[in-house]
């Protein structure tokens, strides 16, 4: 019984023995076939890595070109708009009204919200300060200043320089006219009666008024030979009668000049030449004349509507712009 106890468990041994061998070869196998299929994970996992970092860096480069059309999308939609702005003036210049630089403001506001683009804000709102401050801002009438300075280049011919002989005095005129009138009403031409009192009356009347008449043309003879006067300013007593032309001429040429100014709108060069204008007035023109007192009135308030008619500029907008282009 011992024995076959030692035999049976020796087959036992055997046999196990034998299963152990095999579950060893099986397990060395399947760690081959593991060590085999790890190899090819991680071969395919460096070819995924390498496709990975293929797909990055093309995405890294599909970002940028998105943000370089993005930015130059942006860039030509600035100068767009600061080309419209531009254009504007100058058709604001040109016809004197405030609506088209308006309008442009106001499409160049319509095409920055449809654009979206947060960078474009400060623009945006620039724009809007810009467009409330011209819809404010009051405008000179142009016409009306053309006008004026027409009405006083045809009023240069009237005005009297200083030291100028302008015919009679109003009170020599007054007693001369005087004279002459009391002369006709007593003419030796009439038939007049030589008898009694009231004959006698007519001829001494006559003869009175015959020696005042005489005594008029007398003294206005010598007060035409001779003539006193006060002048503040000696050179312009001293202008020969051309010399007086070609300085009304200037004067002409200096208004015509400010009314090309004013339709340009150049106005600095128009307030240059009305105040040269106005300075010639004042050192050769007689001012207690009524013409040249109206028309130095006249250029000063011409010359302070000129002042105010400075046409609106969207500055800030031109700003705001210089600033997007610029990346800032």
């Amino acid at each position: 019984m011992l024995w076959q106890k030692v035999g049976f468990t020796q087959q036992e041994m055997a046999r196990r023995s034998q299963d152990s061998a095999a579950q060893s070869v099986e397990a060395r196998t399947l760690a081959s076939q593991a060590e085999a299929l790890t190899h090819a994970l991680q071969a395919r996992l460096a070819v995924a890595e390498v496709k990975l970092s293929e797909v990055t860096l093309q995405r890294s480069q599909l970002e940028e070109l998105m943000l370089s059309v993005s930015r130059s999308r942006d860039d030509n939609l600035v100068q767009d708009i600061d080309s419209a702005l531009r254009l504007a003036m100058q058709q604001t210049q040109l016809t004197g009204a405030s609506q088209p630089l308006v309008s442009a403001l106001q499409a160049a506001d319509q095409r920055i919200s449809r654009a979206a683009q947060p960078r474009l804000n400060p623009v945006q709102r620039a724009i809007a300060r810009d467009v409330e401050r011209i819809q404010s801002a009051a405008l000179t009438d142009v016409p009306s200043l053309v006008r004026q300075l027409d009405e006083l280049a045809q009023q240069v011919d009237a005005w009297p320089v200083h030291n100028e002989w302008r015919g009679k005095a109003p009170a020599d005129a007054a007693v001369e006219s005087k004279a002459v009138s009391a002369s006709q009403e007593t003419s030796p031409d009439k038939p007049a009666s030589t008898t009694g009192s009231k004959g006698w009356a007519r001829i001494t009347q006559a003869w009175n008024a015959f020696w005042a008449r005489a005594w008029v043309d007398v003294t206005m003879n010598g007060r035409e030979l001779v003539r006193v006067s006060r002048i503040d300013r000696p050179e312009a007593a001293l202008l020969a009668p051309e010399q007086v032309f070609f300085l009304r001429e200037n004067i002409k040429l200096r208004l015509l000049n400010a009314r090309l100014g004013l339709l340009a709108r150049h106005m600095e060069q128009s307030q240059a030449d009305l105040l040269s204008t106005e300075q010639a007035l004042e050192r050769y023109f007689d001012r207690n004349d009524p013409l040249v007192e109206s028309a130095l009135k006249s250029l000063a308030q011409l010359r302070v509507e000129v002042s105010k008619s400075e046409l609106p500029r969207p500055d800030e907008s031109l700003a705001a712009l210089a600033t997007a282009a610029g990346g800032r």
